[in-house]
């Protein structure tokens, strides 16, 4: 299979065919799914079938999950979502990666799953918001449009329970490295690749010691001083950025570390990911935020207990 490629997702629910067209460089493939698999996504009726979760909340905040990247952990957080749901679901970008797909074709059964499971929440009545990352900038040029029921935006606010507003946007449009030296941002990604692979070498042996998951790549983030000073950069910038629009604070992704603060005057709330940290932020019902971790085996496990949004 050509890595020079137009890859179109074929997508299926409610047995109407949606077509995303992922750009590269020039001829076409598709992700054909099944005939099994879109009878799976229109009826539910097999193993993709929706279990009642544990917990659910009024919104969750799902960002750089990288299917189609072989460090993107989707079987975690199929796990995740099978016991955890939402009214309102936001995919703040990098949900795909095009990015990866162009250079080394990879895309498993649960990056499928994962897909499928979206979309039928979506038919089912909640609420699909994806805001393009800018490893998934193939999906700008389809700002405003509706994709199996989701929909397609370039930012937009949430209001939260307590009615504070929350500007949501993926983040990388302040990031003056994907921005102005593409070339550089596209050699750090085969150095993050790198990481990811050690990452997965370190805890296969952690899990043969009953070890608990650990990040090797995020561990090296927190300790080089130039990565400690680029995240605060940024957490300052998307701060601004909140203000500007009239907002109480932002909720973002793109830099893979999760964090609730305050540190900036407003309230700063990152997603984290699934190929690093495996985190989500959920807001219940009451307005206050809580980011979940789901790093243990993939299995199920009792609810995770409720944690409040630590202040600066």
């Amino acid at each position: 299979m050509s890595p020079d490629c137009r890859i179109a997702l074929l997508f299926a629910a409610h047995g109407d065919v949606h077509l995303i067209l992922i750009e590269a460089i020039g001829a076409r493939t598709v992700i054909d799914l099944s005939c099994e698999s879109v009878r799976a996504t229109c009826m539910g009726s097999d193993s993709l079938s929706d279990e009642t979760p544990d917990r659910r909340f009024r919104t969750l905040f799902i960002s750089d999950v990288h299917l189609g990247a072989r460090g993107s952990q989707a079987d975690r957080l199929l796990d995740f979502l099978r016991s955890h749901d939402a009214d309102t679901i936001y995919l703040v970008g990098d949900i795909v990666d095009g990015w990866a797909l162009k250079s080394n074709w990879y895309w498993p059964q649960s990056h499928n799953d994962f897909v499928q499971k979206m979309l039928r929440k979506a038919r089912k009545g909640a609420k699909v918001i994806y805001v393009p990352g800018n490893h998934d900038e193939f999906l700008r040029k389809y700002y405003g449009t509706h994709f199996g029921g989701i929909d397609v935006m370039e930012n937009t606010i949430h209001t939260g329970a307590d009615g504070k507003r929350y500007l949501v946007i993926h983040g990388d449009i302040f990031d003056l490295v994907v921005q102005n030296a593409r070339w550089l941002a596209h050699l750090g990604d085969k150095a993050y690749d790198f990481a990811i692979q050690m990452n997965r070498f370190v805890n296969f042996f952690r899990r043969m010691f009953g070890v608990p998951y650990w990040s090797l790549s995020q561990w090296a983030k927190l300790k080089v001083k130039k990565a400690v000073n680029y995240i605060g950069a940024f957490e300052s910038t998307l701060a601004g950025e909140a203000r500007r629009h009239g907002c109480d604070g932002v909720i973002c992704g793109h830099i893979h570390y999760a964090t609730i603060h305050d540190e900036h005057g407003i309230r700063y709330m990152n997603c984290g990911d699934w190929v690093e940290s495996c985190t989500a932020l959920a807001e219940h019902e009451d307005g206050t935020f809580e980011i979940i971790t789901w790093t243990d085996p993939v299995r199920r496990v009792a609810p995770v207990p409720r944690v409040e949004a630590r202040a600066a």
